[in-house]
């Protein structure tokens, strides 16, 4: 079965990010891909952080939602939508949801993850800081969903760095990982590749990770590098830069084969 991760340079027009979607989950579809996954912050980087509340939605209404599901049913796809802000308990503060919604080829709407992990660093020898927490509420709920590339277990960008919700969307039945990202080039140089191989090892699961790229708004640079790593660790496709689908072939049986000729997770004894 082939799957995508599409990578993009979002701004702060959510009608042309719209557009750029569109085109690529349509280069996808063309590919033969079944499953497509959007980047992090894929409808809209904002020059402020806190315009995100301009253009949060309810869940299930809303124009964002409303391509997703459009776009799933056109090009026939399951569509792991990123993130886009949705309303949160103190949306009057301007703290949204980033929140991750998936789509079936029906266009029916299958599954919400919300990002649990703010991205809270200050990197002092760069001299750069980010607080995702000014703008973002957390969200408190692992999400796995079927589809029939294998079970998925949804995580946005910073959560990549907690292996131990990655363990228990595994004990959820999960055996593929979708990372949708926006990685600053500082961390992604130093820990990108690191960390999603590191996931699918420890694993025996598959990583399908999809990131912005280029130059933002608000001044941030992001690191690109979309990939699909199987649950050896093996990089199956890549893409450094530029708007772009990267595709590849996954084998929905290879992460229980491994896992019963491989047994380290059975073999866990601290859970």
């Amino acid at each position: 079965m082939r799957v995508a991760a599409i990578q993009m340079n979002s701004g702060p027009d959510v009608s042309a990010n719209l557009a750029l979607a569109d085109r690529l989950l349509a280069e996808a579809a063309d590919d033969a891909c079944m499953l497509a996954v959007l980047p992090e912050n894929f409808a809209l980087m904002p020059e402020n952080a806190t315009d995100k509340a301009k253009h949060a939605e309810q869940p299930g209404k809303g124009p964002i939602q409303e391509f997703l599901a459009d776009a799933a049913r056109r090009h026939k796809l399951w569509i792991v939508a990123g993130s886009m802000p949705l309303v949160s308990p103190e949306i009057a503060t301007a703290r949204v949801y980033g929140a991750c919604p998936v789509y079936n080829p029906d266009g029916d709407a299958r599954a919400l993850y919300r990002k649990i992990h703010l991205f809270d660093v200050d990197l002092v020898d760069r001299q750069e800081s980010y607080r995702e927490s000014r703008s973002m509420y957390p969200g408190d709920e692992l999400v796995t969903v079927s589809t029939p590339c294998g079970r998925i277990g949804l995580s946005i960008c910073y959560d990549l760095r907690f292996p131990e919700m990655f363990r228990r969307l595994v004990d959820d039945g999960a055996t593929i990982f979708t990372v949708p990202a926006a990685f600053t080039v500082t961390t992604g140089k130093a820990h990108w590749h690191i960390l999603l191989r590191a996931r699918a090892i420890e694993n025996l699961a598959y990583v399908i990770a999809a990131g912005q790229y280029g130059q933002h708004p608000d001044h941030r640079s992001t690191f690109g590098h979309s990939l699909i790593c199987d649950p050896w660790g093996r990089i199956l496709a890549e893409r450094a830069d530029g708007n772009a689908v990267v595709s590849a072939d996954i084998d929905p049986e290879l992460p229980a084969k491994l896992r019963r000729e491989f047994p380290a997770l059975a073999n866990r004894k601290l859970k």
